[in-house]
């Protein structure tokens, strides 16, 4: 009777199991799976267009006139990767010394006061940073700044993008940075100490040199959210359909173009087949960017085994 039970209960026990992976098995696939056929559906609607115009031509003309039949998104292209770059720029260095400093030196009431605040400018709505950013960071920029460097600007402009872009997704990164350096043991730290190494020392040839490839996965996991930012960076930018020149120069991120026209005008199919085809440029940028990132963190990974 005994054995009888025990195997009763060893073959459900097994037939849990299998059922568990099975479903987690499931599951794993269908994020895979629903991947796919994101990329596959806008492809799908991008069609027409393609058929129309070639890809490059598309890529790399800068014309946007889509009621005389011309889509140019290099513009688009162009002006995402401004202020992208120019938000990763400034808030890199500035998140990466917070977080050494609240990891490595700051005392446990800083500490009480500045993850709170963290959390709080991680959880506001995107529209506020762009109402903050057209209320602070244009006038700023159109009656401080910019007259130092060109004639004339509204504030509207590539760098306002990029700052209020890097305001939202420094937070994140602080996080992520804090994260990660609060994972190395305490002995190392005290090991390099011991040996005669100063505290900056430390920090630098311990600390960074183990945490090297988190960091650069926080900077990919910044960048890409930053690629998909819309409301805040529209409101800030200037939405203008050209290839910014200078930092004072309006720009159009490809996330702006989408929100601002979608829904306008889609009656004409290759207006809608253009938009389709701007949603999966930002898509495939983000979905190689992440391939490719990949690929350096597993090289990373290896060279630090």
């Amino acid at each position: 009777m005994t054995e009888k039970y025990i195997a009763s209960t060893s073959k459900w026990r097994i037939f849990k199991d299998r059922t568990a992976g099975g479903i987690m098995f499931s599951l794993t696939l269908l994020s895979i799976v629903l991947v796919i056929l994101i990329g596959l559906g806008l492809y799908l609607k991008s069609i027409p267009i393609l058929e129309e115009k070639s890809l490059w031509e598309l890529l790399a003309t800068g014309r946007w006139k889509p009621l005389k039949g011309e889509f140019g998104f290099l513009p688009f292209i162009m002006g995402t990767l401004w202020v992208t770059v120019i938000a990763i720029l400034w808030t890199l260095p500035v998140s990466l010394l917070t977080a050494i400093f609240l990891t490595e030196n700051a005392k446990s009431y800083v500490k009480k006061f500045v993850y709170p605040a963290l959390d709080i400018l991680a959880g506001l709505p995107s529209v506020v940073y762009g109402v903050w950013g057209m209320l602070v960071i244009v006038p700023f920029i159109s009656d401080k700044l910019a007259p130092h460097f060109v004639e004339y600007s509204t504030g509207y402009t590539t760098l306002a993008g990029g700052i209020v872009l890097g305001i939202m997704i420094l937070p994140l990164l602080i996080s992520l940075f804090v994260e990660i350096f609060s994972s190395v043991p305490k002995e190392l730290r005290e090991a390099s100490l011991s040996l005669g190494a100063t505290q900056w020392q430390t920090t630098k040839r311990v600390v960074l040199r183990r945490t090297a490839p988190g960091i650069l996965a926080a900077v990919i996991l910044s960048i890409s959210r930053a690629l998909g930012e819309t409301i805040a960076v529209l409101m800030v930018c200037g939405n203008i359909a050209k290839i910014p020149d200078s930092l004072f120069d309006g720009c159009y991120p490809l996330p702006a173009l989408l929100a601002n026209n979608y829904g306008e005008m889609l009656s004409l199919p290759l207006y809608e087949s253009a938009l389709m085809l701007a949603a999966l440029i930002l898509f495939v940028v983000v979905f190689l960017f992440n391939i490719i990132s990949r690929i350096i963190l597993y090289r990373i990974e290896k060279t630090f085994q």
